[in-house]
């Protein structure tokens, strides 16, 4: 029996002001699985992207109709403080934004946001999240230096042992590896495939080369419609829709 998706949008539609942003949109992310929103710029795959943990919210002139469901639950429409919502997915931006404080810190901030304080279980804790992310036998000496002194790739790794902290179901992505070099891309990759076995991961992205690498499901939007949508092999050896096809050939206009 084909398990249920994690997260399922239906006939989602974001507008702003006069602009249509997102137009009818309804895909299926399955659980445990990488799916890459793939796309141009501009497409509205950050737009999607954030909708998920509504961060849609956060501007007033944004209005929003239609269905997310987290499982069970509409996350638009349900009583659910939007916190706990958010608490259930981490978020990994483009740029990386360690909070100004310590290396060991920046993890123990989402231990302690999520209730887990004495001092034996936040060491334990902030050990184990950095090595998810890759990063703690780079910076187990020096866990007590201000995370800016962490170079860019090591700063997104760690932002997303912070996002691991809080024990969430879902790793939201958007361009995490747009301003990193080759080397830590790659580490970052990896670290996304290694993750799906625990959480279900939707990346945003326009490098087609990334999408193939590490894609199980992909999602081709074009101006803020879904075109098509499907595995990774389905797309990428036989796409249904023109479209999709002159995008993976490089003659999109």
């Amino acid at each position: 029996m084909e398990e249920k998706p994690k997260i399922r949008v239906r006939d989602l539609n974001i507008h702003i002001g006069k602009q249509h942003i997102l137009k009818n949109v309804n895909v299926d992310i399955p659980q445990n699985k990488v799916t890459v929103i793939l796309g141009p710029s501009g497409c509205g795959k950050t737009t999607l992207l954030k909708s998920m943990n509504r961060l849609t919210d956060l501007y007033p002139e944004v209005k929003v109709s239609g269905n997310i469901f987290i499982g069970e639950e509409d996350i638009l429409h349900t009583t659910t403080n939007i916190t706990e919502i958010r608490k259930r997915m981490g978020l990994l931006s483009q740029r990386p934004y360690p909070l100004p404080m310590s290396i060991f810190n920046n993890i123990a901030y989402g231990l302690r946001i999520s209730g887990r304080i004495q001092k034996k279980t936040l060491n334990t804790r902030v050990e184990h999240y950095l090595r998810q992310a890759n990063l703690w036998d780079e910076v187990c000496d020096r866990l007590k230096d201000p995370a800016s002194a962490l170079s860019i790739g090591q700063q997104q790794r760690l932002c997303l042992a912070r996002g691991l902290s809080v024990d969430p179901e879902i790793i939201l992505a958007d361009e995490p590896t747009s301003a990193l070099d080759p080397i830590s891309s790659d580490v970052i990759e990896k670290k996304f495939i290694d993750l799906k076995e625990n959480y279900t991961v939707v990346l945003v992205t326009h490098i087609l080369r990334q999408a193939r690498r590490i894609a199980d499901n992909v999602i081709f939007m074009y101006m803020g419609e879904v075109i098509e949508q499907g595995t990774a092999e389905e797309i990428f050896e036989n796409p249904k829709e023109e479209r999709t096809k002159q995008y993976l050939r490089g003659t999109f206009n």
